[in-house]
C-alpha cells in the first residue's frame, strides 16, 4: 500500500484526527468553528511542509442544509455531496466490530496542496461499502448523528477505524492528535495494540479541548458502550479512564494524552477548573491567512508585503500601505458582500452605511439578540449615523431554543424595517463566510463568558481590516487593545460581577460605544478608522494565524 501513498515512505507522520474538517465549500463535512479550524490546521501544515496526515469521516449527507421560512423558522435538509468528484477511493479496507458485527471501513484520499510544494493527505473514512448492512453503510452519512448510538458508532469508525486504516496504508505514526474528544477511542485501539501499556499510549497522544460547554462533551452510558463495543477493553479499565458512571470521551482523552491543550490563554484557566488535576497548556488558535484574506486585500498585501502568505508575521508591516488603498480594498470587499446580501434577501442594503456582521451558531450563549435589548436606543444610534446589520448561523437540529433565536431576529427585521436594514443569510457556510466576514465594517461577538473557548471569526475579520467589537472572552482578551484593534463590550475578565450587573454593563457598553465612538469615527473621522483597520491587521493578523499556531504545536507537542 505504501506504493500508493508516497507520504508513508521513510518518515514518521503526525496523525490529526477530527470528526469534522472544513476544506472546501463543496465538501460540507463541517458544522462550524471546530471543522474550519481543522481545515486551517491542514492548510498551514501543507504550507509548512509538515509530515501530517488528517483523518475524518466522509459525512456523505453533510451536517445539514438550512432553509429559512419567511418568518424565520429553520428547516433542515440533507446536504448531499459526491466524494468521487473531489477524492480518490483507496483500495485499503479494514474492519471494526460494532454490535458484534464486522463493519468494513474504506478511505477516500483528498490532498491539500500548498503553493510552496507541501502536500497533506486527508483520509475521509466511509462505511458505505459493499458487504455492510444498510444500517452500517449509513454510519458515515451525517455529521454528528441524531442519537447516542449513531454517534458512538461514528466514533468507533473514526477512532478505531482511523488507526487501523493508517496501519493498513503503511503510515508510521509519531503522534496521534485528537481534535476534541470525538476521536478518543483511538487511544483504546492503541491500548489494545500495545498490550494495555498506558504509558506508551500516553506518550503517543495529544489532545486539544475546545469547549467549556458541557453538552459538547460526548458522554455515553455504559449499557450503550457494552452494546456497541462489547468487550473491546475491560469495563473496569474503561471506567477508570473514562469515568465511573458514564463514558466521558473528553475524560478518556485527558487520561490517555501526554500533552493537553486549551485553545486560548483564558480557556486554559477555564479548562483547568473544569478538569482539575490535569496539566493543560495553552496554544491560542489561529486562522489560515491566505484562505481568509479577501481577494482585494491579497492583491494589496502582495503589492506592499511580498511573502506575507507564507510568513503572515510580515503583516506587521501594514503601515507601509497607503490609507486610501486600504480603504479601496475594503470597499471592494464590502461591495461583494452587499451585492450578495441584496441578491439573496432583497433587503436593499447600500455600500456607504456602517455594516455590522454577526455569524455564529444560533444557540443561547452566543446571544445573537443582545444588540436588540433596547430598540429605542438602537433607533437613536441609527439617527446619529445609519447602521445595517447582517446575521447568519445555523441552529442545531435539536436546539429548539436556538431556532427560536433565528425566528426572533426575523421579528426584529420586520419591526425595524422602516428604520434599520437587517438581513439574515441562510445556510451559513464557508462560501458565505468568504463574503460576510471581509465585507463587514464591524464584526460583533457577544458570547456569555466564559463559554467562548477561543473563537476564530474575529481573527478572519482582522485579516481584512474589519474591526472587532466583542465581549472579552476567548481569544479577544489577547487581541484586544481598546480603540486600537477594536472595542470591548462589558466588564474585564478579572472583574467578579453578578450576571444581572454583567448584562447591564454589556448593554450599556454596546450602545454607548456604538453611539459615541464607533458611529462618529466611521462617518466623521475616516482616517482614524483606517488607522484602526491597519492596527487590526498589523497587531492581530500577524499573530493570530494558523502558521504561528502550528509552529507552537511542532515545538511543544509534536516533536
Amino acid at each position: 500500500m505504501s506504493e500508493c501513498l508516497p507520504y508513508t515512505i521513510g518518515k514518521q507522520s503526525i496523525a490529526f484526527f477530527s470528526m469534522e474538517i472544513g476544506l472546501d465549500g463543496g465538501i460540507p463535512t463541517y458544522s462550524g468553528g471546530l471543522g474550519i479550524l481543522a481545515g486551517d490546521t491542514v492548510r498551514s501544515s501543507a504550507d509548512l511542509k509538515l509530515p501530517l496526515v488528517a483523518v475524518t469521516l466522509v459525512s456523505r449527507k453533510g451536517y445539514f442544509r438550512q432553509e429559512l421560512t419567511s418568518d424565520g423558522w429553520q428547516i433542515e435538509y440533507p446536504d448531499e455531496w459526491d466524494p468521487a468528484k473531489f477524492m480518490t477511493l483507496l483500495p485499503a479496507e479494514v474492519r471494526v466490530q460494532i454490535q458484534r458485527r464486522d463493519v468494513k471501513v474504506k478511505a477516500w484520499l483528498y490532498e491539500v496542496k500548498s503553493l510552496v510544494g507541501g502536500n497533506i493527505p486527508v483520509l475521509f473514512l466511509d462505511t458505505d461499502v459493499e458487504g455492510n448492512t444498510p444500517e452500517d453503510r449509513a454510519i458515515t452519512n451525517y455529521l454528528y448523528g441524531d442519537d447516542g448510538i449513531y454517534r458512538l458508532k461514528q466514533e468507533v469508525v473514526l477512532g478505531v477505524g482511523g488507526v487501523r486504516i493508517l496501519d493498513a496504508l503503511g503510515f508510521q505514526i509519531r503522534r496521534y492528535h485528537m481534535n476534541e474528544g470525538h476521536s478518543s477511542l483511538l487511544a483504546l485501539e492503541l491500548l489494545r495494540k500495545f498490550g494495555m501499556d498506558m504509558e506508551k499510549v500516553r506518550n503517543l497522544c495529544i489532545f486539544t479541548t475546545h469547549t467549556p460547554v458541557d453538552a459538547a462533551h460526548d458522554k455515553f452510558s455504559y449499557d450503550l458502550v457494552r452494546e456497541v463495543l462489547d468487550d473491546f477493553v475491560p469495563l473496569d479499565t474503561l471506567r477508570k479512564l473514562g469515568g465511573e458512571n458514564v463514558l466521558n470521551m473528553t475524560r478518556l482523552a485527558l487520561n490517555l494524552s501526554e500533552y493537553i491543550n486549551g485553545v486560548s490563554k483564558k480557556y486554559q484557566l477555564t479548562s483547568s477548573r473544569l478538569f482539575p488535576g490535569y496539566q493543560i497548556n495553552a496554544i491560542t488558535n489561529g486562522v489560515h491567512s491566505y484562505t481568509w484574506t479577501s481577494e482585494p486585500f491579497k492583491k494589496l498585501f502582495d503589492k506592499y508585503i511580498p511573502g506575507w502568505a507564507n510568513e503572515p508575521e510580515l503583516l506587521v508591516r501594514v503601515d507601509t500601505i497607503p490609507n486610501e488603498e486600504v480603504w479601496e480594498a475594503h470597499q471592494d470587499a464590502k461591495k461583494t458582500l452587499i451585492d450578495f446580501v441584496n441578491e439573496t434577501t432583497k433587503v436593499g442594503m447600500d455600500y456607504n452605511t456602517l455594516t455590522i456582521g454577526f455569524a455564529r451558531r444560533a444557540t443561547g450563549y452566543k446571544r445573537a439578540t443582545l444588540i436588540f435589548s433596547d430598540l429605542d436606543k438602537l433607533r437613536k444610534i441609527n439617527r446619529k449615523g445609519r447602521i445595517q446589520l447582517i446575521f447568519a448561523g445555523k441552529a442545531h437540529p435539536r436546539d429548539e431554543s436556538g431556532k427560536k433565536i433565528i425566528k426572533e431576529i426575523f421579528g426584529y427585521i420586520e419591526t425595524l424595517k422602516d428604520k434599520i436594514k437587517i438581513a439574515y443569510l441562510p445556510n451559513y457556510n464557508m462560501s458565505t463566510a468568504f463574503k460576510l466576514i471581509p465585507g463587514s465594517d464591524v464584526w460583533l461577538n457577544t458570547p456569555l463568558p466564559p463559554l467562548e473557548a477561543s473563537g476564530t471569526s474575529g481573527m478572519k475579520a482582522a485579516h481584512n481590516g474589519v474591526l472587532n467589537f466583542s465581549v472579552l472572552d476567548g481569544w479577544w482578551i489577547e487581541g484586544w487593545i481598546e480603540g486600537v484593534t477594536g472595542w470591548a463590550i462589558g466588564p474585564l475578565p478579572e472583574e467578579e460581577v453578578s450576571e444581572p450587573e454583567r448584562r447591564a454593563r454589556e448593554i450599556e457598553d454596546l450602545y454607548n460605544k456604538l453611539e459615541y465612538v464607533i458611529v462618529p469615527t466611521y462617518y466623521q473621522r475616516r482616517d482614524e478608522w483606517i488607522e484602526m483597520m491597519k492596527s487590526s491587521i498589523g497587531k492581530i493578523a500577524y499573530y493570530f494565524n494558523s502558521h504561528r499556531m502550528m509552529r507552537r504545536y511542532i515545538t511543544e507537542a509534536y516533536f
